[in-house]
């Protein structure tokens, strides 16, 4: 049982990641309000890369073919666990809400994303997830080769 959420970034002439692909969660849902990455429950037989890419998808109007997934984060609790999915945009991604989970969807500068209210779960992996986004990817221990 687990959940998945897709952190894409989008990188600037020299490679170096700019912004990243964000979820305004809506006032009716679980933490509404906060900034997250979108995401939700994996279905059956489904891996968190899939989960990750249909619900950005869903949610973010995220054309899979995109996004080019280079890593996942895994955050394991008891009785689930919720992957995130990194990546990068391969072609311009025009974000919008679509459909009622979402306030609003945008782009927001790595700088940004601190001062917004984000998901708490999200705020405390946050560091993290930008150090793996901005490392080269031969240098993250546990990359996809």
């Amino acid at each position: 049982m687990g959940a998945a959420g897709l952190l894409v970034a989008r990188r600037d002439h020299v490679g170096t990641p700019t912004h990243v692909l964000l979820q305004h969660r809506a006032l009716w849902s679980d933490q509404g309000g906060t900034w997250g990455v979108p995401g939700g429950a994996r279905e059956p037989g489904e891996t968190a890369v899939e989960a990750a890419l249909r619900e950005a998808a869903e949610e973010a109007g995220v054309d899979p073919a995109d996004v080019e997934v280079v890593d996942e984060s895994v955050l394991v609790h008891p009785d689930w666990s919720y992957t995130t999915v990194l990546g990068f945009e391969t072609s311009p991604i025009a974000p919008r809400a679509t459909d009622a989970e979402s306030l609003e969807v945008a782009w927001v500068s790595v700088a940004e994303v601190p001062r917004l209210p984000l998901l708490p779960a999200f705020a405390q992996a946050w560091p993290m997830l930008l150090a793996r986004v901005t490392a080269p990817t031969g240098s993250r221990p546990d990359a996809p080769r």
